[in-house]
Parts: structure tokens; sequence; C-alpha cells
């Protein structure tokens, strides 16, 4: 069984102080993909670049406090890559990928922060230009390997993926644009929502994020916007999945995918 994690730690000093460690630990997962680190380097190295004896890999915005990807894993990767091309966006630390390639397996795990667009219009234009971006790397990426993209993708794709979406079909994350960027790499590029096909009509217990306004966690008024997006053959053997919500080590909560296979 391999165990994959993906969790927006809104600050990875700020989730450890929550006991985010000691959740590691219990949870024994494979690998544990985190977005939004909000550290550099020297906030990293010697103090977090291990948990749980878990080994940290990392992409480092380039502006302190901000982004930034990791990836937590107990397996040596055979290769990291840092970024994926594009100078905008990688200089804002969106996207780590590790390789594992063994004689009986070759895969690799992506950490993914996609942009928000949700603070002005000048920052909804520029996660346009990160899907336009990141859609051909994919593509590339499908047609010469198999991989899972853990992250915060901040989409909700359908209706049944967030609480109002009445009320939100013209705000950032829910626009008609972003919903079918999403629905043409799941319908027609072939790529897998995990959790989704496994629980096709799960709507308040799939939620994995949360407004800090208002009473949105206590009255669950939630969003789906965390995923894992596999290719076909490893989405195959994704057999459980499920969101972590008893403890709270920032705005998301994990989500965690058992496949049913080994490294």
């Amino acid at each position: 069984m391999f165990k994959l994690t993906s969790l927006n730690l809104n600050g990875l000093r700020s989730a450890t102080r929550k006991g985010l460690e000691a959740w590691i630990a219990a949870l024994r997962a494979d690998c544990i993909c985190v977005q939004e680190i909000k550290a550099q380097a020297a906030d990293v190295q010697g103090q977090l670049d291990h948990l749980a004896g878990l080994q940290g890999y990392f992409h480092y915005a380039e502006k302190k406090g901000y982004s930034g990807v990791g990836i937590y894993t107990r397996h040596e990767p055979s290769e990291v890559r840092i970024g994926y091309g594009d100078p905008e966006f990688d200089a804002e630390g969106r996207c780590i990928e590790l390789r594992f390639d063994t004689p009986a397996h070759k895969f690799s795990i992506l950490s993914v922060y996609f942009p928000s667009g949700s603070s002005s219009e000048e920052r909804q234009q520029a996660k346009f230009r990160f899907l336009a971006s990141f859609h051909p790397h994919l593509m590339r990426l499908r047609a010469e390997r198999e991989f899972i993209l853990c992250g915060d993708v901040n989409i909700a794709h359908q209706p049944i993926d967030l609480k109002n979406w009445k009320g939100n079909l013209k705000n950032s994350g829910f626009l008609p644009e972003e919903r079918a960027w999403m629905t043409d790499l799941l319908e027609r590029d072939g790529l897998v929502d995990v959790y989704r096909h496994l629980h096709p009509d799960t709507t308040g217990e799939a939620y994995t994020w949360w407004s800090n306004r208002g009473q949105a966690w206590a009255n669950n008024v939630g969003w789906r916007i965390d995923y894992q997006l596999a290719t076909a053959a490893l989405a195959a053997q994704a057999h459980a999945a499920s969101v972590y919500k008893e403890q709270r080590f920032s705005d998301h909560a994990p989500l965690t995918v058992e496949y049913g296979f080994s490294l």
C-alpha cells in the first residue's frame, strides 16, 4: 500500500506548532505533499527539513512569507525537479516533483499550489496565466510517465464541491473558465480526480477549506479545493480516500488517499 497525503499548511512553522509532526508520525504516510509553506530555506534547514522521520524537499518562493511547496517522503527519490519552467510562477514556488523510478515502478509525485485570484483582478489574471502554462506541462509529463498531482488547486469543480455554489458563480475559485479548465483536464485529457472517483456523491464530508470569516468552520460552509489528480493507471489502484478534520493544522484539512501499490 502507498499512502499519500496533501495539505495546505498556511505556514509550515504555524502548522508544526499545532501538532503537525505528531499527527504525521501517527499517520505513517509514504509521502506528504504540502503547500503554502510560507518559509525560506534558512527557516527550514536543520529544523523542519525532517518531520517524523520523513525527508523534506522544497521549492521556496522568492518573496519571504509567501507560497512555497514541499514533499516529505520516507522513500528516497531518484530525481527532484524544482519548478516547471515558467519564470513567473517558478519565482512564486508553486511546483515540486519527486520522481521514483525502480524496476517495478516509474512514476512522479507533484506538490502544486495553484494561485488564488480572490484578492484582486490582477491576481485572477495571474491565475489564468498559470492555468494556461501549467496545462501543457502536465500533458508533457503524462506523455512520458505516470503521476499523481497533490495540491491546493483553488478551484471547486462542481456545485457538489462547495456549500454556497449559487452565491459563488461569479467568484474566484468557481468561475466558469476555471471549472472548464478542470473539466477538460478530467474529461478530455484523462486525469482522474481520485477522491471524487471513490466518493462520487459526497458533499460536506469532502470539503477541505473553510474561510476564516464568520462561522464557516463551525457551520461547515466549505469548499473542496484540495485534490489528488492522477493518471488513470495509478487512479485505478486507489481504494480509500478521506479528509481528516479531528485536528486543525491550518484553514485546510489533509486529504489522504491509499493506493494498492508499494515502493
